[in-house]
Order: structure tokens, then C-alpha cells, then sequence
């Protein structure tokens, strides 16, 4: 059963930026595209997710990140706003906003933290934050449009 997910706060959460994020694990994709796995199998949850151009990754609370199954990579010294924190970086997550994909690495985040949508995965998904709107919407300069930059 996939765990509880904190939902925004009427109130609380007013003028800022919350989006429904599609995660999977990306292992499990894999063995899904190699005829492994069913459909069903293929560990997923959905989340509200706080956007948040301060954080750095996509932060989830430990228990959906054991739900997913995600496997551990290293310690990540953290600043927070009560001070520096060790937390644990997982990787192989697939994650969905607004019809846009990537893979990410996730940051667990203790209990009864709400999800954030950090810079790393906005930069990824070439999303940009409107601030009069209140909501996310595709990088202005690219028209819109998904687009990676290299140069």
C-alpha cells in the first residue's frame, strides 16, 4: 500500500506553487520494457509537490522512497532551515509533470515533510515558475516548448 502523502494546506499553501508528480521506479520500467514485469508490478506513486527554486532535487519522505524501491547511492550534506542535516540520495526515479518526463535522483526527506519539486528537475523538465499565476508553466524564452539547451 503506497504510504500517506501530505496534501497542501488550504491557507497555508495559498500563492504558492503545488503540481501532481508521477513517480516510478526506473528499474522496474526496464524490466517492464523487457517483458519482466506487468504493468502492475512496476512500483509507482503520485504526489502533490511543493515547487520550491530553493531546494536542489526532488525531495520525497523516506517511506515513499522505500515504496518505490529506490535504491541508495550516498550521503548528501543538506542545508535546511534548522541547520545542516546529512540525507540520503537515492537514485533511479521517473518522474512526470504536466506531461513532461525525466529521470532524477531523489532526496529523502524525514516523515511528514511535504514533497518539493527542486531546481534540478525544473531545469530538466524546462519548466519556469509564474509567480503572478501561481502555477508552473513551460520555459517563456524556449516559446513554451520543451527544450534542452547546449552550448
Amino acid at each position: 500500500m503506497p504510504p500517506t502523502i501530505l496534501e497542501p494546506k488550504p491557507g497555508v499553501d495559498m500563492g504558492r506553487v503545488v503540481v501532481t508528480v508521477e513517480i516510478a521506479n526506473v528499474e522496474d520500467l526496464d524490466r517492464l520494457s523487457r517483458g519482466e514485469l506487468n504493468s502492475a508490478e512496476v512500483r509507482r506513486s503520485t504526489v502533490e509537490a511543493l515547487v520550491d527554486t530553493g531546494a536542489t532535487f526532488f525531495c520525497l519522505p523516506q517511506s515513499v522512497v522505500d515504496h518505490l524501491g529506490l535504491p541508495f547511492d550516498r550521503i548528501k550534506e543538506a542545508r535546511t532551515v534548522t541547520g545542516n542535516v546529512s540525507l540520503n540520495i537515492h537514485r533511479g526515479a521517473r518522474i512526470e509533470v504536466q506531461g513532461r518526463a525525466c529521470s532524477v535522483e531523489v532526496m529523502a526527506l524525514p516523515e511528514a515533510r511535504q514533497v518539493l519539486l527542486g531546481q534540478i528537475p525544473l531545469e530538466t523538465l524546462d519548466f519556469w515558475v509564474d509567480v503572478a499565476s501561481h502555477k508552473l508553466v513551460g520555459n517563456p524564452e524556449h516559446g513554451g516548448q520543451w527544450m534542452a539547451e547546449v552550448f
